[in-house]
């Protein structure tokens, strides 16, 4: 039986194109200079006040003397451990809220969103006077009962619980805008619903499913609420608190130049807080992925495995061969 041959018609070549150049925009530059003129030039001129002293030349006496100086480890500490504590507070906060808006009622959306972003609206004076009449108005009605004690408890001048409790209402629109952000990224229903198929806890899904995939948006909200609690000045101050910043305003009256310094220091340890925050934010989280990817895959292999697939004929190698037709004369 002759072969059967087939020959492929040549298709048109496509016409190929020139490369485009690609012009030099020189307004960049321009405008990233002029960007970090802007925010150079006042650290520039920050640096050498703290180092030019009139009629002595170049000295570093204010820098030498920060680590000595009285109350700088105290309220540095303090500042950084109100931080921590607001933004555990904030994430335990936010997160298992937007989550559940994500997988309940979109009309509730609009509700947590209004609530996280009153802090926006209502000025801080007005926030901390309202403290300040509580705190006042408490131990005056509830001197007998159990919750004079917590009144004074959450005073505590080594670590005063209603400055965090402050810093968390100041930092839920933020906080707020960074995890809304993350979560629309992602499909929420879709992995919690694989992961609860698989047997995970609500915790379980939270922790080793939701988490993992937000980790830039949580770093992001990170840093915004550490920002906010080190240079908040206006909450601990008419409380009666001496964080880092209230601190620094303090030493300005009498050490001007140290105070700038303190400043610069505590700004240079904003950014490098920033850059840890930002690496733990951009880590690896294939494993994250994955383990939602197998999850979902294992929903889809349960369903494939419970719906019988359909069948279609064909030969098959034990399917008797037809008889052959008899030729007359031949028998």
């Amino acid at each position: 039986m002759a072969a059967l041959t087939t020959t492929a018609r040549p298709e048109a070549a496509a016409p190929v194109k020139a490369p485009r150049r690609t012009r030099p925009r020189y307004w960049r530059g321009a405008v990233l200079a002029v960007a970090g003129l802007y925010f150079i030039t006042p650290l520039l001129s920050s640096f050498v006040f703290t180092v030019h002293v009139p009629n002595q030349g170049l000295t570093f006496e204010a820098y030498s003397g920060i680590l000595s100086a009285d109350g700088f480890t105290e309220s540095l500490f303090l500042s950084l451990s109100l931080a921590a504590a607001t933004i555990a507070l904030a994430l335990l906060l936010v997160v298992p809220a937007l989550v559940a808006v994500r997988l309940g009622p979109p009309r509730l959306r609009a509700v947590v969103e209004i609530v996280c972003m009153m802090p926006l609206v209502v000025p801080p004076i007005a926030l901390v006077t309202g403290i300040a009449t509580v705190l006042r108005w408490g131990p005056e009605h509830f001197s007998r009962t159990p919750l004079y004690q917590t009144f004074l408890a959450v005073q505590n001048e080594s670590f005063p619980v209603v400055l965090v409790l402050a810093y968390t209402v100041l930092a839920l629109p933020f906080v707020h805008r960074s995890l809304d952000a993350g979560l629309r990224a992602v499909d929420v229903p879709t992995l919690v619903e694989a992961a609860r198929n698989c047997g995970a806890s609500r915790l379980q899904v939270i922790v080793s499913v939701i988490l993992p995939n937000l980790r830039s948006s949580l770093a992001g909200a990170s840093f915004l609420t550490l920002a906010l609690v080190l240079g908040e000045y206006t909450v601990a101050s008419l409380l009666g608190f001496r964080p880092f910043a209230v601190w620094i305003v303090s030493v300005s009256g009498a050490e001007a130049r140290m105070s700038v310094a303190v400043s610069l220091l505590s700004l240079l340890i904003t950014w490098a807080l920033l850059l840890i925050l930002s690496r733990a934010g951009t880590g690896p989280s294939a494993s994250a992925a994955a383990g939602a990817v197998g999850a979902t895959g294992a929903v889809g292999a349960v369903g494939a495995t419970a719906t019988p697939a359909a069948t279609t004929p064909g030969p098959s190698a034990t399917t008797p061969a037809a008889a052959p037709t008899p030729v007359p004369g031949k028998e």
